[in-house]
Formats: C-alpha cells, sequence, structure tokens
C-alpha cells in the first residue's frame, strides 16, 4: 500500500483502536507494506515512524523428480536445495535416505545456512543413498521437504588427489548492522579433505567474542561493533594445495538520537533555535515536519541548517507540533516537541514585587521587575507618585530591573514598576528601606600563640539595631562545627559579639580564622591568622653507619621547628638487653640545635641496637624519630668475667664449681664460652677446661684422687671466636664431702599439748676433716589404724648447730615415734635410736558462757561460768583475756585461775572481749566477742548475749541496764 490512507469503514479488514491498527484476513500482497500513524489534537499533528509489514509465508516445493547425481568416488559435490518461494527466514537441513537420519555436519560435509546446498567434500561409499532437502520458516515454523536427490558411484575409477575448490564464498563486501550477529560460511571441496582456517590479513587476532565452530565453516560475529569491520580471509588447505577467498565487513548503524528539541513556549516576535542532533553511520540527513508535513522554508524567518530549526519572529500561526527526522539508507528516527506562541497583555500575578526591600546605607541593590507579558513591551518605574529618572546611580536594565547604587537615606521609599504592550498596561509596587551599615570594628591580626594555652580570636561588630546579626566562622576555608572538634572551640562574648575561644590549643589549630558577619541585608568578614608554636616534630631520615665495636655514627634531618628553632638534639639507643629507651653518650657530649650528626660511643660489642633522635625547642621536647634500622657492633675479645665464683658440695670424689653466667650483652661476639682452671691448694699448674654453652653456670670436675673436703684454687675466665678473655679472680673452693657416718645421741621427747611435742638431742662436731653437719633431719611416724600398711610420716629439717626442734600440727591423744639422722651437702647420716611420745588431750571445747560485766569510769568487773571438761577432754588449768580498744589493732592477754577477772580500765572508749579456757592440751574454745560501750554515766552493767542472731546495737538494747546513783 503506497501512499493510502486506511479509512476506518464499518465491515472493512481494517479497524483503529486507541490508536491501534488491527487487520484482519491478511493478504501477501495487498497487506504488506510500509504503515504511518497520523495523530492530531487541538494542538497539532504528528507522524509516527515508519512500521513495515512483511507476510511470511513458505510454498511447496514442485513435485518433480530429480535426477541421480552421479560422481567417482573421493569426488567433491554439492547437491542443490532450490527452496520455493517464500517471506520470511529459512533454516536448512538434509535428510539422508530416511526420517529422522539427518546429514550430519563435520569436516567433510556441510549444509548451507545462505544457500541451503549440501556439500560433501569428498564422497565416500557410505554416501550413497537418496538425499532430501528440508527447509523450515523461523517465522510461520512450517516445514516443507523436496523432492529427494539420488546420489551414486560411478563405476570408471576413483577420482585421485586435487587441490581445494571453495565452493561457498562470503561476499566481496558485507554490510553489517550495529548489535547484529553475523555469520560467515565457506567450505571447500577437495580429496584430500581440506582444513578451514580463518584469520584478518593485518594479523590482528580474533576478540574472546568470536565464535569458529568446530568444522570451521562458520564464523559468528555476535553483537557487532565498529572495531569488528575489517577485511577477513578464508583458508582452505590439503596436502595438493590451498585456496584462499577474502571479503571485507563494513559497519553500518541507523539514526539514534542524541540532542532532542524540547517543548518550549515562546512570546510573540521572539525568536526560536531547536537542536537536532543523531549519530549513525553512514551520517544522517535531516528534515522538519510541522503537524504531519514537510516544514518549508518559503520565508527567510525559517532556516533548516544541519538539523538545527530556527525561527525568527515568532508569529501565533508559527504555534504547533514539530517533528526532526534524521535518516540513512538503514532507517529513520523521529523526535517531537511542541511549540506555543502566546500574546498576553502584563501581568504581574505571579511576579509581584517584593513589600519590602532592605538596603544598606552606602551599598547596591537590585529591584526586579518580572512580569508575564507577550510580546516584550515597555517598562518604566515611579518613586512615589513622580516618574524616576536615570542618572549615574540609577539605571533601569534591559530585563525591567532597577538597579540603584552608593545608596543613600533619601533613597527610601516606595517604588512601582509599569509594563505596557500593545495588550494592555499593569503596575507592581514595593518600599525600599535603607539601613545602617553592619562594619567590623575588631581588626585584622596575627596571634602567636603555644601548644597548650588558651586564645579568644575576636568579632566585633556596629551595626543597624533592628537587624539580626550572624557569626559563621571557618578554619581554612572550613565550616567550624562547634558541637565537635573534640571540643576545643567555643563562641564566648554573648549574642551581639562573634569572638571564639581555643581551648588547650594544638600544633593542628594554625592556620587561618575568618569570621563572617551576616544580615539581611549586607555581610562583612575579617581573617585572622594564628600561629602556633610547639615543640618541633620528630627528625627524619635517621642513618646510622660508621659502625665498630663500642661506636656509630648517627645523622639524621630536622624536621619542622613549629616556629620555635631547635636548640638541642638527644639521641637514644634500645637494644634487646635494656629496658625500654636510654640516652646514648655521644661525641660531642651535648648536641646543639645545628648538629645533624654525632657519634655514639661506649656501646657493648656484638649486640644489636636501635636508635631514635628527639628534638627540643623553647617551647619543650618533641616525639621521637621513628626508629633506625637495627645494626649490631663488630664482635671483639670478651672482656667481662663470671660474678660470684663458687661451688662445693656434690657427690663423692667431685669438685663443684659454680658461677654467674655472663650476659648476653657482655659476651662481645659469637662462638662465647667459659675456661674453668683449678688447681689443689698450694699447687703449681693449672687444670683447664672449657665449657661451649654461653649460658652454663656449673662445671663439674670428677676424680676419685680427689680428697674429701679438700680445698682447690679455682678462677673462671672467657673466650669467643676473636679468642680468650681475661680470668677472674682466684677463689677457694672445697671439693664433696663426705655424709655423716654417726647418729645423734640422747634423743629425747616429751608432749608440750594436744598438738606439739619437742624434741631434744646430743649434737655431733660441727666440722671435722673429712665432713661438715648442716643440720639435722627429724622423721616422725603415727600409725594411723592397727594395720602396719597405714603408718604416715613426715620429716623435718633444722638448719645449723640445734639441739632441740618443736614439731607441730600432731593429732591429739596420740603416739608418734622419732628418730634423726644429721645431714651435709653429700647426703644424710645413719639413724639414731628410735623414741615415742603421746600428745596430751585435746583442750576444752566448750568455750565460756554466761559471761557478765559490771563497769564503772575506772574499772571492768568480769565474771563468767567454769568451763568443764569432757571426758576425753583436758581439764581447765585458767583462763586467757583477751581485751582491747575498738581502735587498736592488737589485744593485751591477761592470765587467771578463777572464773572473774577485775581490770583497771578507763572505761571512755569502746572495748572489745574475749575469753579461753587454758588446759596442758592448750588453749580451748574462745567466747563470742563481747563490745564493751563506752559509758557515759557513773554505772553499768550488762551480759554478754547467748546467740549471734542480733546486731550489737540491738543486743546492747536488750541487755544493758544503767543506773544512776545521786
Amino acid at each position: 500500500m503506497n501512499d493510502s490512507f486506511i479509512p476506518p469503514q464499518p465491515g472493512s479488514r481494517y479497524s483503529i483502536s486507541g490508536g491501534n491498527l488491527r487487520i484482519s484476513q491478511l493478504n501477501k500482497e495487498e497487506d504488506a507494506g510500509i504503515y504511518q500513524c497520523l495523530a492530531s489534537n487541538s494542538f497539532g499533528t504528528i507522524l509516527s515512524r515508519e512500521a513495515s509489514l512483511h507476510i511470511a509465508y513458505l510454498e511447496e516445493f514442485k513435485t518433480q523428480r530429480r535426477s541421480p547425481v552421479s560422481v567417482r568416488e573421493g569426488q567433491g559435490v554439492v547437491l542443490l536445495c532450490g527452496p520455493p518461494a517464500h517471506m520470511g527466514e529459512l533454516t536448512f537441513s538434509w535428510i539422508f535416505n530416511e526420517y529422522p537420519s539427518f546429514v550430519k555436519q563435520d569436516t567433510r560435509r556441510f549444509v548451507s545456512q545462505k544457500t541451503g546446498n549440501l556439500y560433501i567434500a569428498k564422497v565416500e561409499p557410505s554416501d550413497v543413498g537418496n538425499y532430501t532437502c528440508v527447509v523450515t520458516n523461523t517465522v510461520t515454523q512450517s516445514r516443507v521437504q523436496g523432492p529427494p536427490t539420488p546420489l551414486v558411484l560411478r563405476s570408471d575409477g576413483i577420482m585421485g588427489e586435487y587441490e581445494p575448490k571453495i565452493e561457498i564464498q562470503f561476499p566481496d563486501v558485507l554490510a553489517v548492522a550495529k548489535g547484529l550477529t553475523v555469520k560467515l560460511e565457506c567450505f571447500a571441496l577437495g580429496n584430500p579433505v581440506p582444513s578451514i582456517t580463518w584469520r584478518r590479513p593485518d594479523g590482528v587476532p580474533f576478540p574472546r567474542k568470536v565464535d569458529v565452530n568446530k568444522s570451521s565453516g562458520v564464523l559468528e560475529i555476535p553483537y557487532f561493533q565498529q572495531e569488528d569491520a575489517g577485511a577477513f580471509e578464508c583458508m582452505a588447505e590439503n596436502s595438493r594445495g590451498k585456496n584462499t577467498v577474502k571479503g571485507r565487513l563494513s559497519f553500518y548503524a541507523p539514526p539514534h538520537l542524541v540532542e532532542k528539541p524540547q517543548d518550549v513556549q515562546k512570546a510573540i516576535d521572539e525568536s526560536l533555535l531547536w537542536e537536532c542532533k543523531a549519530s549513525a553511520k553512514p551520517k544522517p540527513s535531516y528534515r522538519w515536519l510541522k503537524n504531519g508535513e514537510p516544514l518549508e522554508s518559503f520565508e527567510d524567518r525559517i532556516q533548516v541548517v544541519n538539523g538545527a530549526l530556527s525561527i525568527s519572529s515568532l508569529t501565533l500561526s508559527d504555534t504547533g507540533m514539530y517533528q526532526c527526522i534524521a535518516e540513512n539508507r538503514h532507517g529513520r528516527v523521529f523526535a517531537n516537541t511542541e511549540l506555543r506562541v502566546i500574546a498576553v497583555a502584563p501581568d504581574f500575578s505571579n511576579s509581584v514585587l517584593k513589600a519590602q526591600t532592605l538596603a544598606r546605607q552606602g551599598g547596591d541593590v537590585l529591584i526586579e521587575c518580572r512580569p508575564r507579558m507577550s510580546p516584550r513591551g515597555m517598562i518604566s518605574w515611579r518613586k512615589g507618585k513622580e516618574a524616576l529618572r536615570e542618572s549615574h546611580r540609577v539605571s533601569v536594565l534591559d530585563n525591567g530591573s532597577l538597579r540603584i547604587s552608593n545608596i543613600t537615606k533619601l533613597d527610601a521609599g516606595l517604588y512601582t514598576c509599569v509594563a505596557r504592550n500593545q495588550f494592555g498596561v499593569a503596575s507592581s509596587a514595593g518600599t525600599l528601606v535603607v539601613k545602617e551599615p553592619t562594619i567590623i570594628t575588631s581588626k585584622a591580626t596575627q596571634l602567636d600563640v603555644t601548644v597548650g594555652e588558651s586564645v579568644v580570636i575576636p568579632c566585633q561588630v556596629s551595626r543597624d539595631p533592628t537587624l539580626d546579626v550572624r557569626f559563621t566562622w571557618f578554619f581554612n576555608e572550613q565550616l567550624i562545627n562547634f558541637g565537635s572538634h573534640g571540643g576545643y572551640f567555643e563562641k564566648v562574648g554573648g549574642a551581639s559579639a562573634g569572638d571564639i575561644m581555643i581551648r588547650n590549643i594544638q600544633l593542628r589549630h594554625a592556620g587561618r580564622y575568618t569570621c563572617a558577619v551576616q544580615t539581611k541585608v549586607d555581610s562583612a568578614s575579617i581573617a585572622t591568622d594564628v600561629v602556633v608554636r610547639g615543640p618541633p616534630d620528630p627528625p627524619l631520615d635517621i642513618k646510622v653507619d660508621e659502625v665498630t665495636e663500642t661506636t656509630s655514627f648517627v645523622s639524621w634531618s630536622p624536621g619542622p621547628d613549629n616556629h620555635s628553632p631547635v636548640f638541642a638534639y638527644n639521641i637514644q639507643i634500645r637494644s634487646p638487653f635494656s629496658l625500654g629507651w636510654q640516652a646514648a653518650k655521644t661525641v660531642p657530649a651535648s648536641l646543639g640545635g645545628q648538629q645533624l650528626s654525632a657519634r655514639v660511643v661506649e656501646l657493648s660489642p656484638w649486640v644489636e641496637y636501635e636508635f631514635r633522635v628527639l628534638a627540643t625547642n623553647s617551647v619543650g621536647t618533641g616525639e621521637p624519630s621513628k626508629p633506625s634500622q637495627k645494626i649490631r657492633t663488630k664482635d671483639t675479645l670478651p672482656r667481662t668475667t663470671p660474678a660470684r665464683v663458687s661451688g662445693g658440695g656434690g657427690s663423692r670424689s667431685e669438685l663443684v664449681i659454680t658461677w654467674e653466667p655472663v650476659p648476653e650483652e657482655l659476651q662481645c661476639g659469637p662462638g662465647f664460652g667459659y675456661v674453668v682452671a683449678f688447681r689443689p691448694l698450694g699447687g703449681q699448674s693449672w687444670m683447664q677446661a672449657a665449657v661451649t654453652s654461653p649460658d652454663a653456670s656449673r662445671y663439674i670436675f670428677k676424680n676419685e684422687s680427689i680428697p674429701p673436703f679438700s680445698p682447690f684454687h679455682v678462677k673462671v675466665g672467657v673466650y669467643n671466636n676473636k679468642g680468650e678473655g681475661p680470668f677472674g679472680s682466684v677463689t677457694t673452693i672445697y671439693s664433696a664431702e663426705e655424709e655423716p657416718s654417726r647418729a645423734p645421741s640422747r634423743v629425747r621427747a616429751k608432749s608440750l599439748s594436744a598438738s606439739e611435742v619437742e624434741v631434744s638431742w646430743k649434737p655431733l662436731p660441727w666440722s671435722t676433716s673429712r665432713t661438715r653437719i648442716m643440720g639435722y633431719e627429724v622423721r616422725t611416724t603415727q600409725l594411723k589404724q592397727a594395720n602396719e600398711s597405714d603408718w604416715v610420716s613426715s620429716v623435718m629439717r633444722t638448719v645449723g648447730n640445734r639441739t632441740s626442734a618443736v614439731i607441730r600440727g600432731l593429732d591429739p591423744s596420740s603416739t608418734y615415734y622419732i628418730k634423726l639422722k644429721a645431714y651435709n651437702s653429700a647426703g644424710v647420716g645413719p639413724d639414731s635410736a628410735v623414741v615415742n611420745v603421746t600428745t596430751k588431750r585435746p583442750p576444752p571445747s566448750q568455750s565460756p558462757v554466761k559471761v557478765m560485766w559490771n563497769a564503772t569510769d575506772s574499772k571492768l568487773i568480769l565474771k563468767w561460768d567454769h568451763v568443764k571438761a569432757l571426758e576425753n577432754e583436758s581439764e581447765v588449768m585458767g583462763y586467757k583475756v583477751m581485751y582491747k580498744q575498738s581502735r587498736q589493732s592488737r589485744p593485751s592477754v591477761v592470765e587467771t585461775n578463777s572464773t572473774s577477772l577485775e581490770l583497771s580500765l578507763p572505761v571512755d572508749e569502746d572495748y572489745i572481749i574475749q575469753i579461753k579456757p587454758v588446759s596442758e592440751g592448750g588453749e580451748g574454745s574462745s567466747s563470742k566477742q563481747i563490745t564493751i560501750p563506752r559509758i557515759a554515766v557513773a554505772h553499768a552493767i550488762g551480759f554478754a548475749p547467748e546467740r549471734r542472731a542480733l546486731p550489737v546495737l540491738v543486743t546492747l538494747s536488750l541487755y544493758c541496764t544503767v543506773r544512776t546513783f545521786l
């Protein structure tokens, strides 16, 4: 259908609903073609983009027989499909003999989806049979089969080998649209079967998205882009030769809008410029439609240049719907837009002048006047009832706004803006109020402060009293939020001043502080530079070189001095053996502010050190530098000998020598060890032994010829890989002694209490030529049960030449067997005779009860009931009374044989009393603690409670009676 309109008539095959076109009973001859929709309303008409209607179909093959195809074995063959008439994309396949046996494609057989033909590169006997072409319409999904084509072998011989012959070739130039998938086919006949390879003549490799199928007959490039265009080459090759075909893919893209015109509303006589741009390849051409019709530029005021539409001196007839069409041979695109041309009398309803405009004296003001009117007319101004005259200070701008410069008090008043055009006149008025200017009275200055101080930065103003003022502070052009910043910043000075205080100022607070003052009519600002002086920053680039056994050369670069010159540096050192960082000794000893290097001395050889430097100025000492790299001083002969050389003891025929190991930091190098030298007292020659472990602290010389307890001269030296160092001083050490050969005699034991026994004995001689006595070992044994296997023993040792010992922690009423033996460093001697002793019965388990007290201002009389011991307990021999003032820590003790006691005590303090029974078995259970309060009257009596359930204050209130004598 070409250039014809479709009228919506009843009973027609065409119906229109909601702008949609419905066609029933499609006819491929009548209905196929290009359609466009025309939409109209009161604002104009637009034409839709084109829609192509293609009616897909697939006719049947002609029912005629096909002649057999006769070939030699080894020859290539092409079986033609010859698809019937159709519309829509087709796919092809071939049946071999009978359905569903389809020809499988491989390097020898290929079905072209371009021609539909079946290609066999080299015929084999198994290929003989009937071949049927199957055609499928991908749109209608209909399928038809052609007549079978017989393939037979000739009997006149076998085809010899020959070079490849390419039967399927892609076009010399193939145009491909952006974003499409393109498939190139290439297949050759030949004997042997040729191999197919693809490449680009320029040698550029294929991108990863390119797919070559297993048979290499198809090259597929999905989502085609500009960079995929170019030359391609297919090469077929076998042992007889090779053949090549070339082709080129060109890129094209239908138009795509990149800049669209927007709807506009213009006044009469104004100008219009619409830009319309599209990307496409090849470049698009442009044309414009107005209300669905081509826009002809019969008038000079309408111009179309490279897609841009310009119309000058707009009229009401220019109103309408416009469309920009960008097109090339591959497609076109539409951009729709609307133009409204209006004619309006002046109207201030949506843009009245401000009722009141504030301005400061000496400043400038702009009073805007923007009425709605079309076309643009004339604007004039009145002040009060008089026409406003323009001057060097007063001017009316092109847009109608009024500007007044260098305002004075006389400029205050009512101003009226009057707008006129050929359709009418309108006005709007507002008052100009002139205020006193806001002036910052503080002077710009520079503040010099020290870290940790507090400083106030002033911002004082003079202003019109009727205006509110707002102060805003900036630090290095960043707004100060007074609720944050760690609480360093605080506003001070009240509402009429903008001063701020910086508390405990830090180095990071140095910079420019700006106070911005703002009212409704003006603004002002002032800047203050704050210099913060602080301890210097850490020195930089610490380097260590020229390392010897005891020295190293340290150099550094100065860090920022924070506005106070550095007058001294200090070097600190740290090693694995030091407690943190320590001051280093240097040459020169004092390092001034200009000294950036020094030699560190008195280091230990063969020790790993780190170095750091601190700088000091008049404010203080800064943070230390980063530690240097670790360095190790050079090794040298050891010079420190072991301390506390001693020894003695050990087993028979041994000389035990001990010492305190030399610390690692004093070993002066690797391979450190000890040289032990010894000789009998009075001997002339030294015997020596090497101890290779630097941690060793003991050497034992064993020889059966060493007499017991013989004196030896001993000295211990040191060595390392550099050689031997010095020996320490000579000391005398005795060889191992013999264990005691005799047992203590006259062993006696007596019971002291229910839990203590005293043992005494006659001591052995303290020292002889072969042995010494270091003390005595006391073994106590008790039979817990009748069975002999239930003996329980314990051992205690005495030290020195004692002749008695007290054994504690024993069971009451129990029999113990005790024996002694002497001991020394060589061991223990023989056992003494065994003695036995029985501990006393246990002390009374009952505590004193019914304790009563009678107190005056100088005496305290106590009475209690006698404690009666149980049958298995020791009889009570007396009592211990313990008393103390409540503020004292240790009690006083008084013993008595009766059940009462009179104490001469000033009763002006609180007292705490406890009473214990005493027997030969020891002390019994204590009475409950009795608290006697301070007596404020002449006489008081009371008694202790038998129960502890009530607190002391309640107890006193229940059991204390006070009598007053007049």
